[in-house]
């Protein structure tokens, strides 16, 4: 009996030394949910975060994030795409909310002292930041909940990588009943309220059902999302639907940044692209919580709009005839501001070339002068104007608004917008004019966008990236 006693008294010191007490957590996961080695997991984290492809990044201050919780191999490309937005920035601390995947309990766990250890170091807890969190909302520390769970750990060689200097708060929900989640959720707002501080929820999507099923039952998820329909999510969240494991964390989260930001969808994916198995896959989600930055409505008179097409016709001239540019200096704050510009030649009513910049480093003079050359020399459609031309030229500029990506097809507003879709490495764009000369109804525009890509004309139905931009059209 008394060695009975020995062994029950010794097993317990050595859990309580090992996990249940708050320290430093051990990494669970090292070696087979990510590298063990720093120098690859560095490596791995470097590379998916160079392979995120997206040709116009949110813009506006970023509340939160929404990153999966898989292994690398399988989830780590989405989780890139969260992080990439982040990568850099200032914060002073990041809360990771997660589910407890293997311990039942009520409320929430938060880690309030020591850190997390990964092969990148250690990931020290934001103490002040965790007590505040702790008093606000009432929950303390459950040592269970962090002992074994994985959806915490899976962010922080993400968080080491992307916010070096970031402290954490890990925060592990359990049962994730309605009080619970307003319960974080009021909490983070009142201890967050002056903080410089991100929110990561981390959270897979849809587990084990066909990959037909899961991609429509995620796409119907990720719109519940995106359009805060907390209320539904709650429901579904509360009877244990198969939508999402860490349902709690995401609502929580977007209750905190309700009516101050836009939920922006940055990549969704299933566990099939890695395993090849399509009838049992997970669901991955990128998304990030972004506040709308009101942009100031830009304007040019119709003496600014003369001038931009006398610089341009004059830049053409002289390049096609002697290979020069012209000295050109203004200080009109409105050609020197840094914006998108296409210049369309037509000789005759018929198109002679058009070449632009969706976007441009340079002031607009400069921007449209080069798109000028590029529009006559350089539109691989046509032959290269000649000097002989010159006199049937007629000039047309586009100054463009900032890209605005859109997930609803039917947001395209023929003669308001101009278009990009953008798939695979391959970006079409129309001017807004475009859909209007040719009498495009919008399916037409969508599909025409698409040729104009190298996609299939149906590709605006098949996975897409869609964005829709406004111009201030001139000749």
């Amino acid at each position: 009996m008394k060695k009975i006693t020995t062994l029950i008294i010794g097993s317990f010191v050595v859990l309580t030394a090992f996990g249940w007490s708050q320290g430093i957590r051990k990494s669970l996961l090292a070696g087979q949910w990510y590298h063990g080695d720093p120098e690859k997991l560095a490596r791995h984290i470097d590379y998916l975060l160079q392979n995120v492809k997206m040709d116009v990044f949110p813009t506006g201050e970023i509340f939160a994030i929404l990153a999966p919780h898989a292994g690398y191999v399988y989830s780590g490309q989405v989780a890139a795409y969260a992080y990439k937005l982040v990568q850099g920035k200032n914060y002073d601390s990041v809360v990771i909310l997660s589910p407890s995947h293997r311990y039942g309990f009520q409320g929430c766990s938060i880690y309030l002292k020591g850190g997390y250890e990964t092969p990148l170091g250690t990931a020290s807890v934001d103490e002040a930041l965790a007590e505040e969190i702790s008093n606000s909302t009432g929950f303390s520390y459950v040592a269970k909940a962090h002992q074994e769970e994985h959806a915490v750990e899976i962010q922080v060689p993400f968080v080491q990588k992307t916010l070096p200097h970031a402290k954490i708060v890990p925060i592990v929900m359990g049962y994730p009943r309605k009080s619970t989640i307003l319960r974080l959720a009021n909490g983070l707002k009142k201890a967050l309220v002056g903080k410089n501080a991100l929110i990561i929820a981390s959270t897979d999507l849809s587990h084990f059902f066909s990959k037909r099923d899961a991609n429509a039952r995620d796409q119907e998820t990720i719109g519940l999302i995106k359009g805060f329909k907390i209320d539904s999510l709650l429901e579904k969240c509360e009877r244990g639907e198969n939508i999402m494991c860490g349902g709690g964390p995401v609502i929580a989260t977007l209750l905190y940044a309700q009516n101050k930001a836009a939920v922006e969808i940055l990549q969704y994916s299933d566990s099939s692209k890695v395993t090849r198995d399509e009838d049992s896959v997970v669901g991955y989600l990128a998304a990030a919580l972004v506040a709308s930055v009101p942009q100031k409505e830009f304007s040019l008179s119709d003496e600014e709009k003369k001038e931009l097409l006398q610089l341009t016709y004059s830049t053409i001239e002289l390049f096609i005839r002697d290979k020069k540019l012209p000295h050109y200096k203004t200080d009109n704050s409105n050609l020197l501001e840094k914006t998108g510009a296409f210049v369309t030649l037509k000789k005759h009513g018929q198109l002679r070339g058009c070449i632009g910049f969706i976007e441009s480093p340079l002031p607009l003079y400069q921007t449209v002068m080069q798109a000028g050359i590029y529009a006559a020399c350089r539109d691989t459609r046509f032959s290269p104007v000649t000097q002989d031309e010159l006199d049937d030229l007629e000039v047309e500029i586009s100054v463009l608004s900032p890209l605005r990506k859109i997930s609803d097809p039917q947001l395209v507003s023929v003669g308001k917008h101009g278009l990009v879709i953008a798939k695979d490495g391959k970006k079409g764009l129309l001017l807004p004019q475009v859909p209007v000369e040719n009498h495009w109804d919008q399916q037409t525009f969508l599909e025409q966008t698409c040729l104009k890509a190298g996609l299939p004309r149906n590709a605006w139905k098949a996975g897409a990236e869609m964005f829709v931009f406004e111009a201030i059209v001139f000749r």
